[in-house]
Parts: C-alpha cells; sequence; structure tokens
C-alpha cells in the first residue's frame, strides 16, 4: 500500500472515530437537555420552557442566521416548510408535556419508535416499496411500542397518548424534513426554535411563574445545550456516513435511564426495558435494510 493510501485510509479512520465522539457527545447533551427540561416543568410551565429555551438558541444561532439570511428568502415549497414548523413545534410541546407526567425513559422510549412509523408511513405518503422483511421488522416495533404501552383500561393515560402522538408527529416531520433535503440546515433549525418561540409566547402567560436568576441560568442552558447538540450532529453527518453514526443515536435510552434514576429516582419497569429493546433491535435492522436498498434514512434527532 503506498503512503498516500495509508494516509488516505487514516484520515478516512479519523474522521469516522470523530463522527462517531460527535454523535455520542450530542446524545449524552440532547439528553442532559431533556432532562433538565423535565426538572424545570416541575415548577414552571411547559410554554414557558418553550420560549425561554427558544430565546436563548436563537440568540446562539442568531450569528449564524446574520451570514446566511440571503439563504432564508429562496425557500422551497414554503407551505410544506410551515407544515414542517408546525409538526415540530407540536411534537417538541408534546414531549415536554408528557415529561411532566411520565419518567424520562418512558418518553424516549415512544419517541424510539420514530424511524420505524416513518418507514411505515413511507410507502404511502412517499410512494416508496416496502418489502416483506420490513414490514416484519415495523410490526415487531410496534409489538415493542404495545409492550411499552402496557395497553389495558389501568395504564392506558392522556401523557402516554400524548407522547405517542408526539412520536407520530416527529416521524411526519422526519419524512417531510427529507423531501426538504436541500433546504439548508441553519434554515431548519432556526425555522424549528422559531416555532418553539412562538408557541412559547402564546402560552407563557397562562400559569406564567416569574422566574429567578437560577431559573434563567438554567433556560438559558437549555436553550445552548440543543443548539450545541444540533451542531454536533450536523457535524457528525459531515465526517462519517449515516450508517456508521446514526446506530449510536440509540444511546439516549441509556441516558434517559441514568438521568431519571440519579435526577428523579425514577426506575424504569420491566416492561419499558423489554419494549424499548425491541424497539431498538426493529429500528437497527430497518436501518441497516434502507442502507442495503439505497434510501437515505433520515437522522433520530430528538426534539429541537
Amino acid at each position: 500500500m503506498s503512503l498516500f493510501a495509508k494516509l488516505s485510509t487514516y484520515d478516512d479512520r479519523s474522521a469516522r472515530l470523530a463522527g462517531i465522539g460527535l454523535m455520542l457527545l450530542s446524545i449524552f447533551m440532547f439528553s442532559f437537555g431533556d432532562a433538565l427540561g423535565k426538572f424545570m416543568v416541575a415548577t414552571y410551565s411547559v410554554g414557558q420552557l418553550l420560549w425561554l429555551r427558544a430565546c436563548a438558541a436563537l440568540l446562539v444561532l442568531l450569528p449564524m442566521v446574520w451570514k446566511q439570511r440571503k439563504e432564508f428568502f429562496s425557500l422551497e415549497r414554503p407551505w410544506l416548510q410551515l407544515l414542517r414548523v408546525t409538526l415540530s413545534t407540536l411534537e417538541v410541546a408534546a414531549f415536554f408535556l408528557a415529561t411532566v407526567y411520565l419518567p424520562l425513559a418512558d418518553v424516549i422510549t415512544y419517541y424510539l419508535a420514530g424511524p420505524i412509523f416513518v418507514t411505515a408511513l413511507s410507502g404511502t405518503v412517499l410512494g416508496e416499496h416496502i418489502g416483506w422483511r420490513r414490514w416484519t421488522a415495523i410490526l415487531v416495533g410496534f409489538c415493542g411500542v404495545l409492550i411499552a404501552l402496557r395497553p389495558s383500561a389501568q395504564t392506558i393515560s392522556w401523557p402516554a397518548m400524548i407522547a405517542l402522538g408526539g412520536s407520530l408527529s416527529f416521524a411526519v416531520l422526519m419524512l417531510i424534513t427529507r423531501s426538504l433535503r436541500s433546504t439548508p440546515d441553519i434554515v431548519l433549525a432556526t425555522s424549528q426554535f422559531g416555532g418553539t418561540f412562538v408557541l412559547g409566547a402564546v402560552m407563557s402567560p397562562f400559569g406564567w411563574v416569574t422566574p429567578t436568576a437560577g431559573s434563567l441560568v438554567a433556560f438559558a442552558a437549555a436553550g445552548i445545550i440543543s443548539v450545541a447538540a444540533l451542531l454536533c450532529v450536523n457535524r457528525s453527518l459531515k465526517l462519517a456516513p449515516a450508517s456508521v453514526v446514526v446506530p449510536y443515536q440509540y444511546s439516549m435510552i441509556v441516558w434517559a435511564v441514568i438521568f431519571g434514576f440519579v435526577v428523579f429516582g425514577d426506575v424504569p419497569s420491566p416492561a419499558t426495558i423489554i419494549g424499548a429493546a425491541v424497539i431498538i433491535g426493529a429500528g437497527l435492522y430497518i436501518f441497516i435494510r434502507e442502507q442495503r436498498l439505497g434510501r437515505e434514512q433520515p437522522a433520530v434527532n430528538p426534539p429541537a
């Protein structure tokens, strides 16, 4: 092997390792931000969290928005962009609303089903062919959701339905994002935080609690962490193939269990653990199958 080939191989390996490291770091930050959000909504309303978190995020994004401001004046399919922002705003509101009543690990488990819902919906929404192998994986994934949900007259609750509805909204959001993949990343990210800013501003006056200085720092930290995590995900996908780094996003359930136990004293039920394992297994199979078929599988980004 020539020296150039050796250097190229080394550079490629280094880029992949850096991509994996950034993906793991981003998932940790997303999970920490989710735990911080759940902690804050124990005292403050979901509207306050959405608004103040979005304020901090938009302030951080402002220099990048100004630098790429021309990208915001030539958007493809504006109505589809608006639908995407609406779904993004609703699903992040559903996520934090569900965490008020449910353990963090339970909510994350429902959101892990997002890629499975994407594959199931792509057959009708995008007209993609889905073979029997992936339909089998989809059904297995739904079984995992049912195991975690434990459906019965005693266990079905509105918070669980809100979390599941948020997961479905997240799936449709990913489908729309796939069809808008030529839209610059800065536009996609800024519009998502802009949507939560507007909804938060509308909701905040209802049940407003004047935040302390420490709480304002926590709200700001939640927004800054979300932006940093999003930038790490985007950089990770530029350094390494999606097939290498995306499976590491399932580590979010590990952090959800750890933060849930350490911060809130939540111990996940055996049904949640088993359901999460089934969902992750089905999701990984679908992802590998998508890669073999040469399809683009969207990243499993947590709510922005």
